[in-house]
């Protein structure tokens, strides 16, 4: 196997290793990751924009369009957003062990249609910072563990908020388990 496929393994077992671990969390902690992460955002926005200022610098450099480069941009309104977003999926009823059906066989069995984690999600996404935020928090507020990778535009601005959403989820009482993210784009051999 290549550095690149090996890479792609280790953070694929990292990741159903956590995934494992975020099944079994209580909603409370569930919530309480949640409200870390929101906060992270908050004290770390300037971080946040100076890792974005990189990557609207490059995009310019690269000829993106106005309309993208504008879905690229983060200001400390779309980082409050985020912030928001993310308090108001904690605030969501857990989804995690919601009976949606329940029936009972003629020979006595009691069948259940119960909501569970799926696992592991990996998720392929264009360039739009946000959406790294957007698709975690889901993903933490149904006990799945996500690999996420954003357009290659917004890479600097998505490890920051990766960054940010990790430090929430090891604030003490939310650890998580390990998780890992690209460092930069690696092209095709």
């Amino acid at each position: 196997m290549s550095p690149l496929e090996n890479a792609i393994h280790e953070i694929g077992a990292r990741a159903r290793a956590a995934s494992r671990k975020l099944a079994g969390l209580s909603s409370a902690q569930k919530s309480a990751i949640l409200h870390a992460m929101a906060d992270e955002f908050v004290a770390g926005t300037a971080s946040l924009i100076r890792a974005n200022a990189e990557d609207l610098q490059r995009a310019e450099q690269n000829g993106l369009t106005k309309a993208a480069m504008d879905r690229l941009r983060l200001t400390n309104e779309r980082i409050a957003g985020m912030a928001d977003g993310v308090r108001q999926v904690a605030d969501l009823v857990d989804p995690v062990g919601e009976i949606l059906r329940e029936w009972t066989r003629p020979n006595g069995i009691q069948i259940s249609k119960v909501r569970i984690p799926i696992g592991v999600i990996g998720i392929i996404y264009e360039s739009r910072p946000n959406v790294t935020s957007d698709a975690a928090v889901l993903c933490l507020k149904a006990g799945n563990a996500v690999i996420l990778r954003g357009g290659s535009e917004a890479i600097t601005s998505n490890l920051a908020i990766a960054g940010a959403l990790q430090a929430g989820g090891r604030r003490p009482g939310c650890r998580t388990g390990r998780s890992s993210s690209f460092r930069r784009p690696t092209a095709r051999p």
